[in-house]
């Protein structure tokens, strides 16, 4: 080099990853059915977020709040919504990597969306969390009926279970199903969930005996790592 030569010029700075410009794309995509944008945006999120709980937090648990509400205000079709949870349901096996990288603790998980229930992604990332916090997740889906559930907790002897509920009008189903599960293992804990708490309802299910309502994901990661001795 020249020493006349001036230095050169330092090479410009990364920008800092814009979530929310991100997030707007993403639910214009998941709103016109574009896959492939989807798919471009969550692998953005995947590689900038540190944790996976605010991947499935702000990026997928949000965007499909707002894709009810839209349907529920009667902007969007059922089968626009379905198809935003179909495309969101699919990319969240590009996180699979993410989740079992991680030392297995020797504890366990039934998680499981109760009878007449069909909304299961919340669950299914509920089953994710423990996952990647070493547990193993035994994810049962949707529409789960109770003896189904009884009969995989006789077997697996969890040392949780997880009731996901979307709707409103099944809540006296997941108290009969908890109520259910208690009377048949009186000391194993049972964690419940869902947006159908959005609007009401955790004192309908605290009030039973070793039950607990989770208002996020946040708060089931949290309880997660407590119970992981993290």
């Amino acid at each position: 080099m020249n020493p006349s030569s001036p230095p050169p010029a330092p090479l410009p700075l990364p920008l800092p990853f814009d979530f929310e410009a991100s997030y707007r794309g993403y639910l214009v995509g998941l709103l016109t059915n574009d896959r492939q944008h989807c798919r471009q945006c969550f692998e953005q999120w995947l590689e900038a977020c540190p944790e996976l709980r605010t991947l499935y937090e702000d990026l997928v648990r949000r965007s499909l709040y707002d894709v009810g509400d839209l349907w529920e205000r009667g902007r969007i079709s059922v089968a626009t919504e379905h198809l935003a949870t179909a495309i969101s349901e699919s990319l969240l096996n590009l996180a699979y990597p993410r989740l079992f990288a991680q030392p297995r603790l020797g504890k366990s998980a039934v998680v499981a969306c109760v009878a007449n229930e069909y909304h299961q992604i919340g669950g299914k990332m509920v089953a994710d969390l423990f996952e990647l916090n070493g547990w193993r997740g035994y994810f049962l889906g949707a529409n789960t009926p109770v003896q189904g559930l009884l009969e995989l907790v006789t077997e697996k002897h969890p040392d949780v279970v997880a009731l996901s509920v979307s709707v409103a009008s099944s809540l006296d189903t997941l108290i009969d199903a908890a109520s259910e599960v208690r009377a048949a293992f009186p000391d194993l804990p049972i964690l419940v969930g869902g947006q159908a708490f959005r609007w009401g309802g955790r004192e309908r299910v605290e009030h039973l005996p070793g039950v607990r309502c989770l208002a996020s994901l946040g708060e089931a990661e949290a309880w997660i790592k407590q119970e992981s001795g993290r």
